[in-house]
């Protein structure tokens, strides 16, 4: 084992969402909701800088107003992948650094996982890491949730919408499955290829930016967390979160 590297958080902040325009900017106890995913974000120690990246003036100039650290990226960027790879040019990281794509729908992250995200970087053989947790059969049926597989030195072998993996004898007893939460931390290096890649065909099929990754050979490995996420995709979602908040 080797020390850990420099890491950094970018949390990707676009101002159109189909489902909720101007998310970043929703008001959560009087302040934006970016405002509460940067505060969750720069509690973890191991962060050395946590940075907001959008494409709108709007964002831009409430983050400023904040004192939250903000870049001003391209609009036409097709992934939140893409965009902190920008970012991370701007902020001219170093090439050893690690980067962490936090979603920037989640104001009540526990800086908990942030800390479980990034501690496997002192092992450099480490390129990419994500976080799952268990669920039971009925739970893994939602193709909304993303299930993953991973090999005995908790590397993942595949991600999908389906329920994996398949029981094919009807009379064997169920296992557990693991959903895949949606936080990323990258070696520099492997998120400098992951965006230099085109769409991959497990990725197109399954609608699932992260399997371009195993397709090229990029190994990612899945770290176990009994944290259960909550992020916001529709305004009537702002209730539950300012409960959340409130009793923190």
């Amino acid at each position: 084992m080797s020390t850990l590297p420099p890491c950094y958080a970018i949390i990707p902040a676009r101002y159109q969402s189909h489902r909720f325009p101007g998310k970043p900017l929703a008001d959560i106890l009087g302040k934006p909701m970016f405002y509460w995913v940067y505060e969750r974000a720069a509690s973890c120690p191991l962060l050395k800088k946590v940075c907001l990246a959008t494409d709108d003036q709007r964002i831009f100039d409430a983050a400023e107003n904040l004192d939250v650290p903000v870049v001003m990226t391209d609009p036409d960027h097709p992934s939140g992948s893409d965009r902190i790879m920008e970012a991370a040019e701007i902020l001219g990281l170093e090439d050893e650094a690690v980067v962490v794509n936090i979603q920037g729908d989640e104001p009540a992250l526990d800086p908990e996982m942030l800390r479980k995200l990034v501690e496997p970087f002192a092992n450099p053989d480490i390129q990419v890491t994500t976080l799952a947790r268990l669920i039971d059969a009925k739970q893994a049926e939602n193709t909304d949730r993303v299930k993953v597989v991973r090999s005995e030195r908790g590397f993942a072998l595949y991600f999908s919408r389906a329920k994996i993996p398949h029981i094919r004898d009807i009379d064997q007893t169920d296992t557990d499955y693991l959903l895949h939460i949606g936080l990323y931390a990258y070696r520099l290096s492997a998120l400098k290829s992951f965006t230099s890649l085109p769409p991959s065909p497990l990725e197109e099929i399954e609608k699932l930016e992260q399997l371009r990754l195993l397709e090229a050979g990029i190994s990612i490995y899945v770290v176990m967390t009994e944290y259960q996420g909550f992020g916001v995709d529709r305004p009537e979602d702002l209730e539950l979160i300012i409960r959340q908040l409130q009793d923190k």
